[in-house]
């Protein structure tokens, strides 16, 4: 057993207050004993999906070396949840989560398959392909602390994506979001709660907050959680910047898994 911690925050366009304010709730939660910490989608920028292409970086460039360097100083492994990584095509870049590892080094990368291109209403109108080219690969990480499914924000409404994750050794998936607060309010809790429960995995849900300088996304709603394998949120944070932070028992997923054999019952063929 050991602890986990997801981290709250509310990016904006200033990449380096955005650094301070992660570094700042990444440190709290090492301190608080936290062996992996999450942080959310968007971590380094958000704002004007343009200048997100334009200041879009490499997997070796700073926010990753900053990230790193911050997983071996706390000697932690520490998902980043997203950042703008560029890309082939200059009109797009990925929405890319990286996890380090307690020596800093890259242990996996995921690019964001799923892209969140709706029309919700008004106030929710948004195309994230215009600037973000998708990813097409599923990525599942072994460490000591368990075998991490890795997702970001929209991919959340993809239940095949989870089962495929499973199918590869998940135990723990990361959910990093910026969920809005139209969707939220509604969405964001019971999806959690299911992906916990039909897959039977502890699911880690860092958070965007608040306002943020990106038009289309306007506000995102928080509540940045823990889920356990049997689908109870054993930690959250409510309103503004801030931490959740539970004890992660493989040992439960182990016993639940036994108890109530989905995986083995599953028939793909239908």
């Amino acid at each position: 057993m050991y602890l986990a911690a997801v981290v709250q925050m509310t990016s904006t366009a200033d990449s380096e207050a955005n650094w301070l304010q992660a570094s700042g709730l990444v440190e709290r939660a090492a301190r608080s004993g936290a062996r992996l910490v999450a942080t959310p989608e968007n971590t380094n920028f958000l704002g004007p999906p343009a200048d997100k292409v334009r200041l879009a970086e490499t997997l070796d460039g700073p926010t990753c070396q900053r990230f790193g360097a911050l997983a071996r100083r706390l000697e932690i492994h520490l998902l980043l949840g997203s950042f703008n990584e560029r890309s082939v095509d200059p009109g797009r870049c990925h929405n890319t989560s990286v996890l380090f590892g307690p020596d800093g080094a890259t242990l996996a990368v995921y690019r964001k398959i799923h892209l969140f291109d709706v029309d919700v209403s008004d106030a929710v109108r948004y195309r994230e392909s215009d600037a973000v080219a998708p990813g097409d690969r599923a990525v599942v990480v072994g460490t000591p602390l368990g075998h991490l499914g890795l997702s970001i924000c929209y991919d959340l409404r993809f239940g095949n994506l989870y089962r495929r994750l499973v199918r590869d050794g998940a135990d723990i998936l990361c959910v990093p979001a910026a969920f809005t607060a139209t969707t939220g309010r509604d969405h964001w809790e019971p999806l959690l709660r299911g992906r916990a429960i039909e897959n039977q995995c502890y699911v880690l849900a860092p958070a965007q907050c608040g306002r943020h300088d990106d038009p289309g996304l306007r506000e995102s709603y928080g509540h940045a959680a823990i889920v356990d394998p049997w689908g109870q949120v054993v930690a959250t944070v409510s309103d503004g910047p801030g931490l959740a932070v539970a004890e992660i028992d493989l040992d439960r997923v182990a016993r639940i898994r036994r108890a109530i054999p989905v995986s083995a019952h599953f028939r793909p063929a239908l």
